[in-house]
């Protein structure tokens, strides 16, 4: 960590601070998004390219299939990212619903619950039944105590909306990357005898970089991550290539 690093960090952490941040709605990154979109649509279109360059089929093919492909599987993408993340809204909204109820119908119950969720956590004593007290003293606090301590559940979720669009969108843009070339091929800019080639450089690029961008999520090497979302995606364009070549030579034959 740089001084510099460590004078932002020295500032964020002052008591002025630490309120201002704690008073501001919370903020959701839509990076996983776009990361999981990205490396979804990456895949399944070079798949599909592997598996026509395979069959020996000409270009307008890679490119009809390929953006068939982009629209279809992305928009399937994006309406069951919209689903899922609205799911998790209206779970949370029953999960309050029961929790109120609960409260109005078993309030000692309720109370006992709370107290075994600190003792858990190494508190006893008075200081137990002093948070117990001030937590149940306030019904909203009390219900969100409970969401997060006994169900484990977060109070805020990303927008349903924006978390479809973000997928939607990486699922085209960066799927598109496996299609440029044979698009250049039939502008007359790229040698049919290339296109397979540029292909192959600028999807592993694709996996690589978009791979990469998964560490923000998890505790692991930018490189690593990026290596084994290139093996991942190399090991699924292969096998639709081999599907596409046995395909060829099995008509072939007959």
């Amino acid at each position: 960590m740089t001084q510099q690093d460590l004078k932002q960090h020295q500032l964020a952490h002052t008591p002025a601070a630490i309120r201002e941040r704690l008073a501001s709605e919370p903020t959701h990154s839509y990076l996983r998004d776009f990361v999981y979109g990205a490396i979804d649509g990456t895949v399944t279109t070079f798949a599909i390219v592997a598996g026509v360059e395979g069959a020996a089929l000409p270009a307008q093919v890679v490119c009809i299939l390929g953006l068939v492909n982009l629209l279809a599987d992305g928009f399937s993408m994006a309406a069951s990212n919209f689903l899922a993340t609205r799911t998790e809204r209206l779970q949370l909204a029953k999960a309050w619903h029961t929790e109120r109820e609960h409260i109005a119908r078993f309030p000692e119950g309720e109370k006992e619950e709370i107290r075994q969720v600190f003792a858990r956590k190494g508190f006893s004593g008075e200081v137990l039944e002093q948070i117990v007290q001030v937590i149940t003293a306030d019904e909203e606090r009390w219900v969100q105590t409970m969401l997060t301590e006994e169900l484990g559940l977060r109070l805020n979720s990303p927008s349903p909306w924006r978390a479809a669009f973000m997928t939607f969108w990486a699922f085209v843009a960066v799927g598109l990357v496996p299609l440029i070339p044979y698009f250049l091929v039939m502008a007359g800019l790229l040698s049919l005898s290339q296109v397979f080639l540029v292909s192959c450089v600028g999807t592993a690029l694709a996996f690589f970089i978009v791979g990469a961008m998964k560490s923000r999520f998890i505790y692991e090497p930018w490189y690593w991550t990026g290596t084994i979302t290139l093996g991942v995606g190399g090991t699924a364009a292969v096998v639709a290539y081999l599907v596409g070549f046995l395909l060829k030579y099995w008509l072939a034959q007959g």
